[in-house]
């Protein structure tokens, strides 16, 4: 709700109210899976609580259900595997992953000071964290730990190929976030036990340069009234400071040493 009435807070500008209705519709389709998991880790554990689930889960490793029970055929599939697979599916939606990924484009429609919020504190930051938050129980997984190091790739090399060919501004800049979450889904498949803290470092890292890429995004554009790189160019000499500060975050995004 809150995402919803920030992306639609320039009303009267009809894009802005049907990007936030898609932003809300794709996260609320990824949220039934969210649901489903919780519904199902309430059932199998006894307990929402998270320390009491990470306690339990390795005595809960071989307990399997049948999915096609129902209709009297066999279909066994671990119970941790189809929890944390729903839980996922979660995170696919926080964190734009694909396929959810469309709805981050569209939240570019709202002011610039919240694209940096999104981008840099919310929910596109709640998915690998759930996961890190999680990792006992991912790791009794492998499918899916597999499926999210899978899911991971394709978000971070289809998000990047399609940066390239667009031409606004915030636009590069959330297909950049798609990117940079999606490698870090991917790392978190490889090895979660390894990669949980240098996640949540990188989530903190990600936040400063991207907060940083999106006021600069904006400085331009109320300087300008564009967004449009084909009409850009030239701005280092009459904008410096903010030259600077975009320079310093996309080092900080390409990790150039010291950043």
């Amino acid at each position: 709700i809150c995402s919803y009435l920030l992306i639609s807070h320039q009303a009267s500008r009809k894009a802005a109210g049907h990007a936030a209705t898609k932003v809300f519709l794709v996260n609320a389709l990824a949220d039934v899976g969210l649901l489903f998991g919780i519904i199902l880790t309430s059932a199998t554990f006894g307990t929402l609580d998270i320390r009491e689930i990470l306690d339990m889960a390795p005595s809960m490793s071989g307990e399997t259900i049948n999915l096609l029970g129902w209709l009297g055929l066999e279909c066994k599939v671990q119970v941790i595997t189809m929890i944390t697979l729903f839980l996922f599916v979660g995170c696919m939606g926080k964190s734009a992953q694909v396929p959810f990924h469309v709805w981050l484009p569209y939240a570019m429609e709202a002011p610039t000071p919240v694209s940096a919020l999104i981008h840099a504190a919310t929910m596109v930051n709640a998915g690998p964290f759930l996961l890190v938050r999680l990792s006992v129980l991912i790791m009794l997984s492998p499918v899916t730990m597999t499926v999210i190091a899978l899911v991971g790739a394709a978000t971070a090399l289809g998000a990047a190929i399609v940066s390239l060919a667009q031409t606004d501004i915030k636009k590069i800049l959330a297909y950049s976030t798609i990117s940079q979450l999606g490698l870090l889904v991917m790392l978190l498949g490889f090895s979660l036990e390894a990669a949980a803290a240098l996640a949540v470092l990188h989530i903190l890292n990600h936040a400063a340069f991207k907060a940083a890429l999106f006021m600069s995004a904006g400085i331009v554009d109320h300087e300008t009234g564009t967004r449009d790189i084909r009409r850009l160019g030239g701005l280092a000499k009459v904008m410096p400071v903010t030259a600077t500060l975009a320079t310093i975050a996309a080092g900080a995004m390409a990790g150039l040493p010291p950043l």
